[in-house]
C-alpha cells in the first residue's frame, strides 16, 4: 500500500511539472515584457535608476574607507539613509527634497540643542519636564503647519523632517554625553548626501520637471486640437452615422487630459525649485502653465459633452426628412471643428517652440464665422422639430468649444509675454508689440 501511494505522488509530480515550468515561463515572460516596455517608452527611467545606484555608491565609499569612517563614525549611514529618500526622478524633485531636509536639520538641531541647554538649567528633575514640553509645543505647532495650503505645498517634507529631527535631538540629549559631536556628524553626512544627490540629479542625464510640464502642456493642446479635427472629418460631417466614436484612440485622447490636473501641479511645484536650463530662466513663469492647464480642461470638458451627444446620434437611428438642411448643417459645424482644431494645434505649436502664434486667433475667427453660417440657415418647411433640436443642439455644443478656446489664447499669449517668447519677424522689425488677442464673440 505504501509503495502505491509513493508511486501515485510520483505520478501526480510529474504530471503536474510541465505545468508549473511552462506556468512559470509564461509569468517570467510577461514580467519581462512589461519591463521592457517600460524602459522602452521612457527610456530616462533606465537612466535614473543607474544614478541612484551611482549616487549610492558614492556615498558608500565614505563608509569603506577608513579615514572617512573614522571622521564621522555610524553616522555615515545617515549619508546613505539620505540618498535613498531624497533622490528623485526630476532635478526638482530632488532639490526640493534635498534643501527641504538639509534646512529642516540645521534648524531643528539647533533648535534641539537650545532646548537642552534651557532645560539643563531646570536641574535633574526638571530637564526632562521641560524638554518633554518643548517637543509637545515644537511638534505640534509644526504639524499644524502643514495644513496651510502654501507650506504643504512646498515645505511638507521639510516639517516632517524638522518634527523628526527635533525630537530626535531633544528626547536624545538627555542621555548623549557629546551631544554637540553627534549633531555635527548627523548634519555632516546628510549634506553629504543631499550634495551627492543634487550633483548626480542635475549634471547626470538630468531630467528637468520644468521643460516636463512644458511639454506636457503642449501635449495637451495637441491632443485636444487631434480630436476636434478628428470629429470635423469624420463625425460630424456626412460619415457622422457610419461608425463608432469609440473605437477611435486619438479621437479619445482628449481623456488624458482631463486627469491631468495633479501632475501638473507636481510638476509646477518641482519645477519652481530648479535654477535656469536650457531655454528657461530662473523665474520663468511656472504658475501660468497651471492656467493653461485649467482652461484646457474646461475645453477638454465641452469636447467630452460633444461627444457624448455624437455618440447617443450614432447610437439611435433618425430618419431624414430635410437631407439639405442637414448636409449644410453638418458642413458647417465640421469647419467649425477643424479650424478650432487647427486653432489649438497652433497654440500647441507656439508653446513647444517658444514663439507668439500668428494664426490661432484667425482659425478661431473661422469657426465663429461658421457658427454665424449655422445660425443664419433656415430648415425647409419639411423638417422635423427633432432634426431642428438636433441641429440645434450640436451647433450649440461646438460653439461652447469654440467659446472656451478664447480663454485658452489668452493664457497663451499670456505666457508668451512673461516668458519672452521669440515675436513674429515683422513685429519686430517694425519695432511694434505683437498684436493682443481679439476675444471672438459667437453670440451675434
Amino acid at each position: 500500500m505504501d509503495s502505491a501511494a509513493g508511486t501515485n505522488e510520483k505520478v501526480g509530480f510529474h504530471s503536474w511539472c510541465p505545468f508549473l515550468i511552462f506556468y512559470s515561463m509564461q509569468k517570467l515572460k510577461e514580467i519581462a515584457q512589461k519591463i521592457r516596455k517600460i524602459g522602452k517608452d521612457d527610456p530616462r527611467r533606465v537612466l535614473h535608476s543607474l544614478k541612484v545606484g551611482l549616487a549610492l555608491t558614492l556615498v558608500s565609499i565614505f563608509y569603506y574607507v577608513n579615514p572617512l569612517f573614522h571622521g564621522f563614525g555610524t553616522s555615515t549611514v545617515w549619508a546613505v539613509l539620505t540618498v535613498v529618500v531624497v533622490m528623485e526622478y526630476t532635478v526638482g524633485g530632488t532639490l526640493g527634497k534635498g534643501l527641504n531636509r538639509a534646512f529642516a536639520t540645521l534648524l531643528a538641531g539647533a533648535l534641539g540643542l537650545g532646548a537642552h541647554h534651557l532645560a539643563a538649567l531646570a536641574g535633574e528633575k526638571g530637564e526632562p519636564i521641560l524638554l518633554g514640553v518643548f517637543v509637545f509645543m515644537l511638534a505640534a505647532m509644526a504639524t499644524f503647519s502643514r495644513f496651510v495650503p502654501e507650506i504643504k505645498a512646498r515645505y511638507d517634507y521639510g516639517v516632517t523632517i524638522f518634527i523628526l529631527t527635533f525630537s530626535l535631538v531633544a528626547v536624545s540629549s538627555y542621555r548623549a554625553e557629546d551631544l554637540i559631536k553627534l549633531a555635527y556628524q548627523r548634519l555632516s553626512t546628510i549634506a553629504i548626501g543631499v550634495a551627492t544627490c543634487l550633483c548626480t540629479s542635475m549634471f547626470v542625464f538630468p531630467v528637468w520637471a520644468g521643460e516636463n510640464l512644458h511639454m506636457l502642456v503642449a501635449a495637451n493642446l495637441d491632443k485636444l486640437a487631434c480630436s476636434l479635427e478628428g470629429m470635423g472629418m469624420e463625425y460630424i460631417g456626412e460619415k457622422m452615422e457610419s461608425r463608432s466614436l469609440e473605437g477611435k484612440s486619438v479621437l479619445q485622447s482628449y481623456k488624458t487630459v482631463l486627469n491631468s490636473k495633479a501632475t501638473e501641479d507636481i510638476l509646477a511645484n518641482f519645477a519652481r525649485w530648479e535654477p535656469g536650463h536650457g531655454r528657461f530662466g530662473f523665474r520663468h513663469p511656472w504658475k501660468q502653465y497651471l492656467k493653461i492647464g485649467a482652461v484646457t480642461r474646461q475645453c477638454a470638458c465641452s469636447i467630452e459633452a460633444l461627444n457624448a451627444y455624437i455618440s447617443t446620434l450614432q447610437q439611435s437611428e433618425q430618419t431624414t426628412t430635410d437631407l439639405e438642411f442637414k448636409q449644410k448643417v453638418q458642413a458647417a459645424c465640421a469647419e467649425m471643428s477643424k479650424e478650432t482644431g487647427k486653432a489649438l494645434a497652433e497654440l500647441a505649436s507656439s508653446i513647444l517652440e517658444m514663439k507668439w502664434s500668428s494664426t490661432a486667433g484667425k482659425y478661431l475667427a473661422m469657426a465663429a464665422e461658421a457658427a454665424c453660417k449655422v445660425k443664419a440657415l433656415v430648415p425647409a418647411e419639411n423638417s422635423t422639430l427633432l432634426e431642428v433640436l438636433i441641429a440645434a443642439t450640436t451647433t450649440s455644443m461646438l460653439t461652447e468649444v469654440v467659446r472656451c478656446t478664447n480663454p485658452v489664447i489668452a493664457a497663451v499669449e499670456e505666457l508668451s509675454r512673461l516668458a519672452e517668447f521669440k515675436r513674429p519677424e515683422h513685429g519686430r522689425n517694425a519695432g511694434a508689440e505683437s498684436p493682443p488677442h481679439v476675444v471672438i464673440d459667437i453670440e451675434k
